[in-house]
């Protein structure tokens, strides 16, 4: 076979002397090249690639494949997640052996689970976790250190909020990282205090940095039960590739690390971390990938400001719940410049979180001016999250070929807060899915976990419906900008693989694309759209191997 050619020596048992697999009775659906949908009942691979796909005329043509009865399971391509975070101090894979506080209701008892975990957990240093969200709570306001120290004084410990734009400490974790009455706000952060100037134990956005410094999060074995749990969870949930928003340079030696070692769970596009202070020596060893597309890091992920809900957004106009305010810009304008040409002449795509029209628009113009100097706009630069952006600027997208990579599950998530925040009129640019479609631009969907859930039929759901897994409110929210099915599921397969240059091996089962696939339980494009957030996994194939099966 034609595959067998890519194969590494130490592969060649699982894969030389195997006949091809076979698949049949399932109810599939891809996208083809072209993005059309396509459905059929038979699938066969080998050597981790697709051969064929099509009817049962595929078991004369493979008479001796191995036959796998697909019980009338729906088959569909593996969902690609085009923003998350792995293994990092905020990720999916500290949430899940961490404490985690998403569904707590108050700081009370928020402050006493982290009590629970402490007694539960008396080895570590530091307790960390997060997940918590002020807006939720009876009284709205941000929590602080005493609340904490209440119940664990001789530890110190971080929490990040839901959104990771901000962390709530204790006392003993200020006074490790010295952070006192006298500490100034560092650039594109700031230190929440009281009336007398003393800190209260929330840090907002580059304020974070004073005390990651001090939380050791970088060991092997550290690392190891954050990927390994991340991942469990991702396959469970029929994500087979995953965009990692930003890592370290102990994040990046630990996944080359694991590809090398062939025990990556799933595959993987990290994003460099531009504020590391290794960043420009990752940089400088090029584009990292392997012959099985496992890893692939040709990217570089950099904050332009903070978030909605904390309002780190950093906006035109103040807010309308705080006049004072714009936001914040965690990268100074003075960087703009250096860093886009620093990161596009090493031929990277650059990757730049911006949620706030302010910081859409400066992004943008800085794209365009180091576009005019040095080039790079065809290296599929991303603009994360693109949340709200001026009417006017949309257009701009198209333009300069920057792909809006969002998380519909957001527009869900915020639509209690958004409003509230910027007012009506602003919206009108704000998680504008369909706008963006009109005009050409391709959208790159994920979850943005752990913010939000990884399940990707949460978020195939919110951009067709626009409301949560409540069905609120009733027709929608701006259901103008809503989805198709088919619209939504390109989003998350391959336009997401067009996101990291990979369209032409991921995101699909045509032909000589990677065998990446899961069954599922009900065919989301035949059914009533508010229950796709119900569809539940039983079964995920990575390259034409099962991971993961109920």
């Amino acid at each position: 076979m034609k595959y067998w050619l890519i194969v590494s020596i130490s592969l060649l048992s699982s894969f030389v002397f195997a006949a091809p697999s076979h698949i049949s009775n399932v109810r599939g659906y891809t996208l083809d090249n072209n993005g059309t949908l396509i459905s059929f009942s038979n699938l066969v691979f080998d050597g981790g690639k697709v051969l064929a796909i099509g009817g049962e005329e595929l078991s004369k043509q493979f008479p001796n494949a191995t036959l796998i009865n697909g019980k009338n399971k729906v088959l569909l391509p593996g969902m690609i997640d085009a923003h998350g975070h792995v293994m990092g101090v905020m990720s999916l894979g500290e949430s899940l052996v961490k404490v985690d506080l998403r569904d707590v209701t108050t700081a009370n008892k928020a402050a006493l689970q982290v009590l629970d975990y402490a007694n539960a957990h008396p080895a570590l240093k530091w307790i960390t976790g997060g997940g918590w969200n002020e807006v939720l709570w009876p009284d709205k306001a941000f929590p602080n250190a005493k609340q904490l120290d209440e119940y664990v004084q001789d530890r110190p410990i971080m929490l990040s909020r839901v959104d990771g734009h901000s962390s709530w400490v204790n006392s003993k974790a200020l006074e490790i990282a010295g952070i006192t009455k006298e500490t100034l706000d560092p650039p594109g952060g700031k230190i929440i205090r009281d009336s007398k100037g003393k800190p209260t134990g929330i840090l907002i956005d580059n304020a974070m940095d004073l005390m990651f410094a001090h939380v050791p999060n970088n060991s092997d074995a550290y690392l190891k039960s954050k990927l390994d749990a991340a991942g469990q969870h991702l396959l469970s949930v029929g994500i087979t590739s995953a965009h990692d928003a930003g890592i370290s340079k102990a994040e990046y030696d630990y996944y080359l690390k694991r590809q090398a070692a062939n025990t990556l769970p799933l595959r993987f596009y990290p994003m460099l971390w531009a504020p590391d202070p290794e960043f420009t020596k990752m940089l400088e060893k090029g584009v990292i990938g392997d012959q099985y597309d496992f890893l692939s890091i040709r990217s570089v992920k950099a904050m332009a400001d903070g978030a909605l809900g904390s309002r780190g957004a950093a906006m035109l106009t103040p807010y309308n719940d705080a006049p004072d305010s714009r936001g914040l810009l965690t990268l100074s304008k003075d960087n703009y410049k250096p860093l886009f040409d620093l990161v596009l002449s090493h031929g990277f795509q650059l990757n730049v979180h911006a949620i706030g029209d302010r910081a859409n628009r400066m992004v943008l113009d800085q794209f365009e001016d180091s576009f005019n100097r040095i080039g790079g706009q065809k290296l599929r630069n991303r603009m994360e999250h693109a949340q709200v952006i001026s009417i006017k600027d949309i257009p701009r997208f198209i333009g300069l070929n920057i792909i809006p990579s969002m998380q519909p599950t957001h527009a869900t998530s915020d639509k209690n807060m958004a409003e509230t925040r910027i007012g009506k009129d602003r919206l009108k640019g704000a998680y504008a899915w369909q706008t963006l479609l009109k005009q050409g631009s391709p959208l790159a969907f994920g979850s943005d976990f752990p913010v939000e859930l990884a399940n990707p039929f949460y978020g195939l759901h919110a951009a067709v419906t626009r409301q949560d897994r409540e069905n609120q409110p009733k027709d929608g929210w701006f259901p103008d900008e809503s989805m198709t099915i088919e619209q939504a599921f390109r989003a998350f397969t391959i336009d997401a693989a067009y996101s990291a240059h990979q369209e032409k091996i991921l995101g699909g089962l045509t032909v000589g694309k990677w065998a990446d696939f899961i069954l599922v339980d009900q065919d989301i494009f035949k059914m009533a759209p508010k229950d796709i957030w119900r569809t539940q996994v039983l079964q995920t194939w990575i390259g034409g191997e099962q991971r993961f099966k109920k």
